[in-house]
């Protein structure tokens, strides 16, 4: 049985095999440590998700008629890697695009996919070898190939496996094949680029948690600072009374006061202005509150003063509910310590060390996907657009600019050819917040990989309901939007994109 990589082969002799093959046909076609549970066509109609996905976007997604296949990949005696590739039936667009993962995965992201039908591409996604709610890593518990499988084998034997299934639906494979994913999907586009630079010509990295031992061990020391002592707890109304606080102080400081920081590193927040000066009340916080606040915007480093990881921002106080709102820190980062270090389900997360628990992380870590020689990746002309919200409650934003500059540091200055990261303003967790986090980052790599025009702004849009009351162009870092002076500073086309 072949392990991690398929044989490099396999799709050629596909390419040079087989013919265009009927839907249900599929089913009998033999594909290297897979097994076909289904292949079926599905009319033309409404996007129907299965009962444990969410809710469809409003208006509903109505899909075109589409090969559906799914099937389970072994490429380990402890491997279960389900699979499913969607291929329209009629105009397709000749391009594949696979979609990642959140969390711990543990489930297709079927939205992606409908998403991805919906334009054209024959599409994949994986649960990445278990099952689960995307919160929980007891899956990693005794499974060290499933470790392996969902930090990179999932991904790349699944992009190995739909190319091949896409050539014998079509009687050819794609002539672009495209990563997109934010979060653990992030993560997942940096491995590729870094571990199968041949897998995707473009890729579209959002938010990525590739420095996912470092993370949770930040996610474990945020939870700490807040949870430990009850009288450290930060309510909502709390977070609240930050929030307005920084804005009151830092909003207006790029020239617009929108509710928006155009780069929240320049706000120098001091939460000891908050301090009760007698009795508590609902507009000032306890000396233990303070100290948590503080604690949450301290990045989390060694002793020694090594940078561990870095915090979320001023400005996403009102999210900050997901990792400080208790009782405890969040499953999907102390899971690396219960089942991947101590492998104790029962691991007390009030017993953790931010220097020690890191340092036995990183000892058998194969998740993070750090590594800064993209330079296979861009001989092959590989495009690369990362983005990140400045919002983001829940991976902190800098890690994003950490990694890009780790990168242009191994490689050189000058890689915006192939190369670039947006950071947006306002925006939480790859959506959401009070900024304009809704942008076409497909429409944008697909120009720059096709027609070489490099996304010089990408327009984002904020909206209430189905109302657009918002918008802004994303930069490439680190330009900032600049309000030009004239004009609605709710309309983007009055800001420019310039040097900091």
């Amino acid at each position: 049985m072949m392990k991690g990589k398929l044989a490099g082969g396999f799709l050629a002799l596909a390419l040079a095999a087989w013919g265009q093959t009927p839907c249900e046909q599929i089913k009998s076609l033999a594909f290297p440590d897979t097994v076909i549970t289904s292949a079926e066509v599905v009319a033309a109609g409404a996007y129907k998700p299965p009962s444990a996905q969410p809710a469809p976007q409003q208006p509903a997604l109505n899909l075109p008629a589409h090969c559906r296949v799914a099937a389970t990949l072994k490429p380990s005696s402890d491997s279960n890697i389900e699979i499913e590739v969607w291929m329209p039936a009629t105009d397709w667009n000749g391009k594949f695009e696979a979609v990642g993962n959140g969390g711990w995965a543990g489930v297709i992201s079927y939205q992606a996919l409908a998403l991805a039908l919906q334009e054209g591409y024959a599409t994949a996604s994986t649960d990445t070898g278990h099952q689960g709610n995307g919160g929980d890593a007891s899956f990693a518990l005794g499974h060290p190939e499933k470790i392996t499988d969902f930090s990179y084998r999932a991904v790349h034997d699944m992009t190995v496996t739909a190319k091949a299934m896409i050539a014998s639906f079509y009687g050819r494979g794609p002539r672009l094949s495209y990563w997109n994913g934010c979060s653990t999907g992030g993560r997942q586009g940096l491995m590729e680029a870094q571990k199968y630079p041949e897998d995707f010509d473009g890729i579209v990295a959002g938010a990525p948690a590739n420095y996912q031992t470092h993370l949770h061990a930040w996610s474990v020391a945020v939870g700490v600072a807040a949870l430990k002592d009850k009288a450290s707890n930060l309510t909502p109304a709390n977070l609240r009374l930050v929030n307005q606080a920084v804005l009151a102080a830092c909003d207006a400081a790029d020239g617009v006061k929108d509710g928006l920081l155009n780069d929240p590193r320049k706000c120098h927040f001091d939460p000891s202005v908050l301090l009760c000066r007698t009795n508590t009340s609902e507009n000032c916080l306890t000396a233990p509150q303070v100290e948590a606040v503080k604690k949450i915007y301290t990045p989390v480093k060694t002793q020694s003063g090594t940078l561990i990881f870095p915090t979320m921002e001023p400005g996403s106080e009102l999210g900050w509910t997901v990792l400080a709102g208790g009782p405890e820190p969040a499953s999907v980062a102390t899971g690396t310590f219960a089942y991947l270090v101590y492998k104790n389900p029962k691991w007390d997360w009030r017993s953790f060390d931010a220097e020690r628990d890191t340092a036995l992380a990183d000892s058998t870590d194969i998740i993070n996907a750090t590594k800064p020689d993209l330079s296979a990746f861009q001989a092959r002309g590989g495009k690369l657009l990362m983005y990140h919200g400045w919002n983001d409650q829940l991976i902190a934003p800098e890690n994003s600019v950490n990694y890009y500059s780790s990168v242009l540091e191994h490689m050189g200055p000058n890689q915006g050819n192939w190369y670039r990261l947006f950071m947006a303003p306002g925006m939480m967790h790859c959506r959401g917040g009070p900024g304009p986090d809704q942008f076409n980052v497909m429409g944008a790599i697909e120009r720059w990989r096709e027609s070489g025009v490099a996304p010089d702004q990408m327009i984002a849009a904020h909206t209430i309901g189905n109302r657009v009351d918002r918008t802004r162009p994303l930069c490439p870092y680190p330009q900032i939007a600049q309000w030009t002076g004239v004009g609605n500073t709710d309309d983007a086309a009055n800001f420019a994109c310039k040097a900091p």
